[in-house]
């Protein structure tokens, strides 16, 4: 009796709060309190299904980020050595940023179901990072914006606009040859950072059209900027306590990162403006001459000597733009950014790499220049045509290889929207999947003696029956990266050019390399190399 009379006071008491209530308030409080039961559920379902993947214990709440908080080698071989020590034969093991689960995936029958599926298009929020710089070009983008830019995109890769660069990549890799003149008498010398102001130069004349001498001078205000943001945001990814946005504002890091949005938005700006400036005044000469035999299109643009310029994306980007209807300046920016950052950093990376490899094994190195010799004969000064470039079959294997030890993205990360069932395990909603391509392509079933470079792997013998997805350097599925053809073709074309004037020796050796895992696979003291004159 007792029992009843509380509850039946209990029960009175809490009519009398409700009924002091407003209609709305209770509204409010009824849906707060069934979004959070829902939450609870489905976070309790969440946890129960992660915890089933194998993987590190976890703290409460701080997951395993405390031993995340460690430098960016480090880091990168913890990442790594997950596999090796919660590693199975389904490919997959996880781990918690603080309460947020992430799932590495490394084997190409897990991986095919996250890159070749529509649903998980949409990159994780580790890249939100880049929105400041990128804002939400093609990289960032996602859901319907992705899709209409990825259309209007692609015809720009189409190979007839694209054997209108193969002149800047020539001009570009012979000024980076005689650079490296000067190292001839060098016992060794890091050919990273020669290589990077090189394809700096080539995708900012081939995004903008216009020229910025980095490798003249890597001191410029533009290239500062480049090689800043992009430390800052590395930083900011790796750091708990900089990931929020309060906090970041109160470093000093946070003003040299805005001084550096402001340089690189304002020069993309500036050519815009200068670019679409010219495009008029062409079309206006063109209506004025009112010639209807010329051919001319009306964005073509001519020197002061009549001659042609050069196409470049932006020109393609101001003609889809259709005076600003489709894509605004902030838009053409956006994009023209992302070539930017996607173009030059990753091609540095994949050529760095080759010459590096092709340095260990002076026997690979010489049939590479017995294809080059079969094509150029003695010449060692004559530009390459897309023709030549198409015929170096077996530097592309080379390359290849080298992209397959050393992927220039280490890791992709997807946001999970979706569950994925893999083998006995449920990947739930809400997850953040990450795609080991570096641990992907080290798998023995596919690549038999996997840390050996061995451009071989990729004659086309030896590709028949290869799964798909067990090489995606370039990633795979409807999102895979829209520059490849151009990226093949620049580093084919810098590549043969030193490759026809010099003979490599890596000086470093491969196991005593540090290697950091960022936004992009780079070693931590860079590659060591020597050189000598081919005669």
């Amino acid at each position: 009796m007792l029992e009843l009379a509380s509850r039946s006071v209990l029960l009175t008491g809490l009519g009398k709060i409700l009924t002091s209530f407003s209609p709305i308030t209770l509204i409010l409080i009824t849906t707060l309190t069934i979004f959070l039961i829902t939450y609870n559920r489905r976070r309790a379902r969440l946890v129960k299904l992660i915890e089933k993947i194998p993987g590190p214990a976890a703290l409460p709440f701080l997951g395993n980020s405390v031993e995340m908080q460690v430098d960016h080698d480090e880091l990168f071989m913890r990442i790594s050595g997950m596999q090796k020590l919660w590693g199975n034969r389904y490919g997959l093991n996880r781990t918690w940023n603080c309460t947020s689960p992430y799932v590495m995936f490394f084997k190409p029958e897990t991986v095919e179901p996250i890159l070749n599926s529509i649903k998980y298009v949409d990159k994780s929020q580790d890249y939100d990072y880049l929105h400041a710089w990128l804002g939400t070009g093609l990289l960032t983008s996602f859901g319907k914006k992705w899709h209409t830019r990825r259309k209007i995109l692609t015809p720009a890769f189409h190979f007839k606009i694209l054997d209108d660069f193969i002149d800047v990549f020539n001009e570009q890799s012979v000024i980076l040859a005689n650079k490296l003149d000067k190292e001839l008498n060098s016992n060794s010398f890091n050919i990273f950072p020669y290589v990077t102001l090189c394809t700096l130069d080539i995708i900012c004349e081939t995004a903008m059209g216009r020229s910025i001498h980095a490798q003249d001078n890597s001191e410029s205000e533009y290239v500062k900027a480049v090689y800043g943001i992009g430390s800052i945001i590395q930083e900011r990814q790796m750091k708990i306590w900089l990931q929020f946005d309060s906090i970041f504002k109160l470093t000093k890091n946070y003003k040299l990162h805005q001084k550096y949005v402001e340089i690189l938005h304002g020069f993309s700006y500036k050519v815009i403006r200068e670019r679409k400036a010219e495009i008029q005044a062409q079309k206006e000469k063109n209506n004025n001459n009112n010639n209807n035999d010329n051919n001319n299109n009306e964005y073509d643009l001519y020197d002061d000597l009549g001659k042609k310029k050069r196409l470049a994306f932006l020109d393609l980007l101001i003609e889809a733009s259709k005076n600003d209807t489709v894509l605004s300046n902030d838009d053409i920016r956006e994009e023209v950014d992302t070539f930017m950052f996607e173009g030059h950093d990753t091609t540095s990376a994949a050529i760095s790499w080759t010459l590096f490899l092709l340095g260990e094994r002076p026997d690979v190195q010489e049939k590479v220049y017995q294809e080059l010799y079969e094509i150029f004969g003695d010449d060692k000064e004559r530009p390459a045509t897309m023709k030549n470039l198409l015929d170096m079959r077996y530097l592309e294997c080379c390359i290849k290889e080298a992209l397959r030890l050393f992927p220039s993205v280490p890791m992709m990360a997807r946001s999970i929207d979706e569950d994925i069932q893999v083998g006995p395990y449920t990947v739930p909603a809400g997850t953040t999947a990450i795609i080991l391509t570096y641990m992907l392509h080290r798998n023995p079933d596919v690549f038999p003696y996997p840390e050996q470079y061995n451009p071989d792997n990729f004659l086309p013998e030896n590709c028949v029956g290869r799964h798909p997805f067990a090489y995606i350097p370039f990633s795979a599925g409807p999102r895979n990266c829209i520059g490849q053809k151009f990226a093949i073709l620049e580093e084919k074309c810098v590549l043969s050019t030193i490759l026809r004037k010099y003979k490599i020796e890596a000086v470093d050796r491969r196991e005593d390399l540090t290697l950091l895992g960022e936004l992009i696979l780079r070693p931590k003291d860079g590659l060591r190399v020597k050189i000598t004159r081919r005669e």
